[in-house]
């Protein structure tokens, strides 16, 4: 677990490479309600916060994979390009020994979230340095179609308050990992700046 941008997923596929006959992520992210029912809602504009994600079958998949590691059990994966989560897109396996869960809010303990840690065995959160962690998520999101001061503006709307309440978990993980590097492997387009930076 770790704020939005820290590495997680990075760490989870370099961990699954190492070990690819074994390990298997199954990440949090596939459990992103659908945009439709977001909008529904009235929370598209703060997607990524805890509420909209559908926790209850997040909770329910976690207890399957540790009840039935004699049976395939199929999950979510969230795909970026179209935004949307893709249902049964990951199958975990007899064969896979570990399975790596990945997310904003593992360690989170209100709105039902606080049932995900009693179902893992350790639960490591990764850190990251506030500007590389940041330029991270603009560049993310300018990758899937926002504009520089779009992409600056959710992160600062969005991402970042949901990174201060994941951040007050820190804590409470078996394992900190700082996945800060001190290199930045990409260009930055001309236009990611605004004011607020």
């Amino acid at each position: 677990m770790g704020p939005p941008g820290a590495g997680k997923s990075t760490l989870a596929a370099g961990l699954v490479a190492e070990h690819p006959d074994t390990h298997v992520v199954l990440p949090m992210d596939g459990f992103h309600l659908a945009q439709r029912e977001l909008s529904r809602l009235g929370r598209s504009q703060r997607k990524g916060a805890p509420d909209t994600f559908d926790v209850d079958g997040y909770v329910s998949l976690l207890a399957r994979v540790r009840s039935q590691p004699n049976r395939s059990v199929y999950a979510p994966r969230f795909d970026r390009h179209i935004e949307e989560p893709i249902a049964n897109a990951i199958a975990i396996e007899p064969r896979h020994t570990t399975v790596i869960t990945e997310g904003n809010y593992l360690l989170h303990n209100d709105g039902g979230w606080e049932r995900v840690r009693p179902l893992l065995d350790e639960c490591w959160y990764v850190d990251c340095e506030y500007p590389a962690r940041i330029v991270r998520l603009i560049v993310r999101h300018i990758e899937h179609g926002r504009t520089g001061p779009q992409a600056a503006a959710w992160v600062h709307d969005v991402d970042e308050p949901n990174a201060r309440l994941v951040r007050t978990a820190r804590e409470t993980a078996d394992v900190i990992i700082s996945s800060d590097d001190g290199r930045l492997a990409f260009p930055l387009p001309p236009d990611w700046r605004t004011p607020w930076w």
